[in-house]
Parts: C-alpha cells; structure tokens; sequence
C-alpha cells in the first residue's frame, strides 16, 4: 500500500496485487483540472506505465466529485497564441497512450475535462450519483480535449450533439442507456466495484490485454479491412506467448491458469 504524498493534488493510493488506484484530490476546486493538476497526472501515468508490477489502473476523484471540468480561471483572459504555447495535449498523451487497462470510478460530476478525462479510460463504472457532460458551449467554447470526438465514437452523432449543442449533463442512467458508461452501482460501491473489476483483469494474461486495447483503439480510425488485418496479425502474435500456451493447457487440463505476463 503506497500512502498519498500531502504535497500532490494526484496521488498513488494504493498498489496491490497488480491494481494501481490513482486518485485527483482537489476538493476545494471540486477537482478541475488546472496545469498543476495535468502534469501530475501525466507523470504519474508515465511512471506507473512504466512498472511491470502495475497492471491496471484505476483512475477515481472524490465521493462528490470526479473531475468537474477545466479550471476556468487558468483560462478565460488567455490568448490563441498563449493556449496553443502551453500545449496542454501533452499532459494527456499518457493517459490517451497507456498500453494498460485503465478503468475510470466516477462519483458526482465528471464535466468538461472531466469527462473528456474518464472518455480517456477504457472502462468507465459510474455512481448513481455521476453527471455527465460537455458544457463549454455555455462558455463561448468547444471542447478542446478530445470531446467532439470521444463522444461522438461512443455514443453516436444524435445523442453526442445534443449534449455538445447544449450543454445539458446526462445522468449516470442515460450514460449507460447511450453506451457511454459501462457499468452503473451505487455511490458507496463505485470504486469498491471498479478496483473488483481491475483485479480480475489483472489476473488475466497482460499481453493479451495489451493486443486487445492497442487493437480495439487502433482499429477503430481504420477502414474495416485494414482494421480485421490489424486485428488478425495481433491474433497470431499471442501464440508465441507462455501465457497463451498456459491458458490453452489449464482448458485442456481442466485446471486453473497461471499466467505469467511475459513473452
């Protein structure tokens, strides 16, 4: 167990048995994002991507709050020229890049930032209490963090417009119901179900993780063809893997799996 570091507004929680919980700790400002929050937040992904013993991460926020968007303050006199010079995609490269499963816990408001941030994960569990939503539109804005089009990708054009266009916040319910969210549990059990789930996928084989993420995130922006050939080379790659011929030998032997993660 790695206790927080008081000087961090993100912090390593904890680490066990493979599951790293990464947590945003800003409450006064309901843990909108500004720089000092994003570059901590990209060292520490870059760091953990970086440890073997880290399979899977799980990203959460407070039990009011996850991320309530960017912090308006950092912002609303800037210039074009100042915005383009902080070039604040960098600080979400590690996050967008880890070849690792990452599983968001969202409790409470997850707006702006914050939602483009959880778009970022690859699993989202949501709190009955979670909102969702876009709303720079009510600030002269657009989403500049991959909003128009994570959005778009996960729940379709209708239902990602009318959220953009409007800026409306979509409960934790319609989340589910429009495919942006995986899983919904009550507030008291959100990250207690996203670190269960973690641990599962810890347990399973990490290269074939890595393939299947890399895959399904690559694919995606392919044309079909192109995408089914990416898909059926990472297929074949797997079989030069120990875990591969463990997992094909424990069905075989009726036996539990023990998988190894390594080549």
């Amino acid at each position: 167990m790695i206790n927080k570091q008081r000087s961090s507004e993100v912090y390593l929680a904890s680490l066990d048995d493979g599951v790293a919980v990464v947590r945003i700790d800003r409450p006064h400002a309901k843990n909108a994002l500004n720089g000092t929050v994003r570059c901590q937040l990209a060292e520490l992904f870059s760091s953990l991507t970086r440890q073997d013993e880290v399979r899977v991460i799980v990203l959460t926020g407070g039990e009011q709050v996850f991320v309530a968007g960017a912090d308006v303050k950092e912002f609303a006199e800037a210039s074009p020229t100042e915005m383009h010079l902080r070039h604040n995609e960098r600080f979400w490269e590690p996050v967008a890049r880890c070849p690792k499963p990452v599983i968001a816990a969202v409790n409470g408001f997850a707006l702006g930032g914050g939602c483009e941030l959880a778009m970022h994960c690859d699993i989202i569990i949501a709190g009955e209490s979670a909102r969702f939503g876009q709303p720079e539109v009510k600030l002269g804005l657009m989403p500049g963090a991959g909003g128009t089009q994570r959005l778009v990708r996960a729940v379709g054009k209708f239902q990602a417009m009318r959220m953009l266009m409007t800026g409306c916040m979509v409960s934790a319910a319609e989340a589910l119901a429009m495919g942006l969210v995986s899983e919904v549990v009550s507030d008291d059990r959100t990250l207690e179900r996203a670190t269960v789930l973690a641990q599962e996928i810890a347990n399973l084989p990490a290269l074939a993780l890595e393939h299947i993420k890399e895959t399904v995130l690559m694919g995606a922006d392919l044309p079909l063809e192109s995408a089914l050939v990416l898909e059926r080379k990472a297929f074949q790659l797997l079989f030069d893997t120990v875990d591969q011929k463990e997992g094909a030998a424990a069905f075989i032997e009726k036996r539990k799996p023990s998988y190894r993660g390594e080549p």
